[in-house]
């Protein structure tokens, strides 16, 4: 068995964290890669995973040995995207991270139109709102929605989104609606509890001063779902602070209505990013331009 497709196995296995993960990473049977792994370990005489029915761990040996198989692959990889860069044409596979909500609200209808421009490129989508390393995971490119910190890592800028406060009219009609920061206090807050900020909500006057307004506020329900948040909003729960790309539908409809808009929240950029320190192959180039040119028309509440 060739011994660059073990140890492409192991590091596979180790990055995806099981067998059956790693295979449907590879596209080949978990038997062919626990036999990969299997052989490799047999070939070396030394252990390099432990395995039990609920996780895998790397041994010490192990760890030694994922880190020069892992500077292989890559290798192999950088020298593939050489050669596609070369040659100018999108190719291979694109790792790709993005926030749960937004990835299903506004990239997962653009996903097909994008395969079908670049045939020869396949997708390996991931939606999480955990702050992921593209490097150390494995990533191609991410969707962040941030205001961006300076980073080793390139961005390029798709859209903006604005952080709105709102409630239903049912909300309001029975509690009344805050004129001003200081007043949510006396307000049931639903909040979103990976919000960077914390509950400590920003706002800033639309007259006067620019300082930015703070307060902090003591949420009734806290959600690491954004979606979770604005259903709470839907059923008359209280205020919530979310983004215009998901409540806006909910805004036009009435459903939803903006408390305090003389007091503006956090305004986001939506970026696409990808690691510095890797050469720009067209496959990345390509998604990249596209996603520029889906969201050049978007617009939300402003």
């Amino acid at each position: 068995m060739d011994r660059f497709q073990e140890m492409r196995a192991f590091v596979a296995v180790v990055d995806a964290g099981s067998f059956v993960r790693a295979a449907e990473a590879l596209d080949i049977s978990k038997t062919a890669v626990s036999r990969l792994v299997g052989d490799l370990e047999t070939r070396l005489g030394v252990r390099l995973l432990h395995r039990t029915t609920r996780k895998l761990s790397l041994t010490p040996e192990g760890e030694l040995f994922h880190e020069r198989c892992r500077q292989l692959v890559d290798g192999v990889a950088e020298a593939e995207a050489e050669l596609s860069t070369h040659a100018g044409e999108a190719i291979g596979q694109l790792r790709v991270n993005v926030p749960v909500t937004f990835g299903l609200l506004h990239l997962a209808p653009l996903w097909p139109a994008f395969m079908a421009q670049h045939p020869k490129v396949t997708l390996d989508v991931t939606l999480s709102d955990r702050l992921v390393d593209l490097v150390d995971e494995g990533f191609d490119v991410a969707v962040r929605i941030a205001r961006l910190q300076v980073s080793s890592l390139i961005s390029r800028q798709l859209t903006t989104t604005r952080l709105i406060l709102c409630a239903s009219p049912e909300y309001l009609r029975r509690h009344g609606a805050p004129r001003h920061p200081a007043e949510l206090a006396g307000h049931s807050v639903i909040a979103y509890s990976l919000l960077a900020a914390g509950d400590q909500w920003e706002f800033f006057s639309s007259q006067g001063s620019r300082e930015p307004i703070q307060v902090k506020v003591s949420p009734r329900m806290r959600t690491n779902s954004g979606d979770t948040c604005t259903a709470a909003a839907l059923q008359h729960m209280g205020l919530v602070l979310q983004p215009s790309f998901l409540v806006g539908p909910h805004l036009d409809s009435g459903a939803l209505v903006e408390v305090m808009p003389g007091f503006r929240s956090t305004e986001l950029g939506v970026y696409a990013v990808y690691p510095s320190r890797r050469q720009l192959t067209p496959k990345v180039r390509a998604l990249i331009d596209f996603l520029v040119d889906a969201f050049r028309m978007r617009a939300w509440p402003a």
